[in-house]
């Protein structure tokens, strides 16, 4: 009898195609993830000059006190980006008479202090002044991912200890801007 019923189970099956398509139409899946990580990493980029401000002679020859008209062309990092939220600094230490490193005499300098600045990367450009005491504006923020350009530059030339000081003769005053970009976790 039972080798009856399963002939009649399956005449029934091939007869009413809704009972043969339940049977052979049970599923299973699985589902496999793919995972994968970007670190957060920042870039400052390619810088597009040769990577310094050259002021030239930074004296009036006239008076010997530092020009008024100090300009330099801008320094661009091209391509700079961060994956992540993060931070731009701009830091930078005055000019500084190299050679002649004793304590200028009475009316003279060694020392120019300027304005540095970092724009481009957040709607607030980093600046650090080198007179200042505190340089608050130093360090910026941005929220989300991002690539640009940042460009750089000096300005608001100053001498140490006063306009009315003469810088001393060197053949070498050197300073540093240093652009910082890094990623915020």
């Amino acid at each position: 009898m039972s080798r009856a019923a399963a002939l009649i189970t399956a005449a029934l099956a091939l007869a009413v195609p809704g009972l043969a398509s339940a049977q052979a139409s049970d599923t299973d899946s699985k589902t496999v993830g793919i995972i994968g990580t970007v670190p957060a990493q920042c870039f400052g980029g390619t810088l597009s000059g040769d990577g310094s401000f050259d002021l030239g002679v930074l004296i009036d020859l006239t008076t010997g006190r530092l020009r008024t008209d100090l300009a330099a062309p801008s320094e661009v990092m091209v391509g700079s980006f961060c994956t992540s939220r993060s931070t731009i600094t701009v830091n930078a230490s005055p000019l500084e008479a190299q050679n002649f490193t004793a304590t200028p005499p009475t009316g003279f300098s060694r020392r120019v202090h300027y304005s540095a600045t970092a724009s481009g990367w957040t709607t607030t450009p980093a600046s650090f002044d080198t007179a200042a005491a505190a340089n608050a504006a130093a360090t910026q923020s941005r929220n989300s991912a991002f690539t640009g350009d940042i460009t750089a530059a000096i300005s608001n030339f100053s001498t140490d200890g006063g306009q009315t000081l003469r810088l001393v003769g060197d053949e070498s005053y050197r300073g540093v801007v240093t652009v910082t970009l890094a990623a915020v976790n």
